[in-house]
């Protein structure tokens, strides 16, 4: 069913809800696979079938993804999340609670941390700190 998962009415429904939707089942269920094929991998003995499944648990690994990706592009809050705590190095909680600090000013000067206002994890992808 097209429907399936979804807790309004389709009617009542637009098709970037849909759509959105319809990418976040998809990485649910790339995810699920990726489980699964873990746990065959753990579970057998021969070298080879472990070979072929990590191959295909891989696989799904890629398509969760691109899906991902798509759904990064097309809802601007999980894109900002996304752009804060993915390929970060330290505490993600310390990351989290700059994040939420870093636009209430700490002094009258309006500045926030008294810093740049990097988090000092590195450049993401030539996009410069955060």
């Amino acid at each position: 069913m097209a429907s399936e998962g979804l807790h309004e009415s389709a009617d009542l429904l637009d098709q970037g809800v849909i759509d959105r939707h319809r990418a976040i089942r998809s990485i649910m269920e790339e995810f699920e696979a990726v489980d699964w094929y873990d746990q065959r991998v753990a579970a057998t003995d021969d070298p080879s079938l472990a070979e072929v499944l990590a191959h295909n648990r891989d696989e799904e690994k890629e398509h969760a993804a691109m899906a991902l990706e798509w759904l990064r592009r097309h809802d601007p809050v999980l894109d900002k999340h996304l752009r804060t705590y993915l390929f970060t190095e330290g505490s993600i909680i310390e990351i989290e609670h700059v994040a939420e600090h870093e636009a209430e000013p700490d002094d009258a000067s309006g500045t926030s941390g008294g810093g740049s206002g990097s988090l000092d994890i590195g450049d993401l992808h030539g996009k410069g700190s955060l």
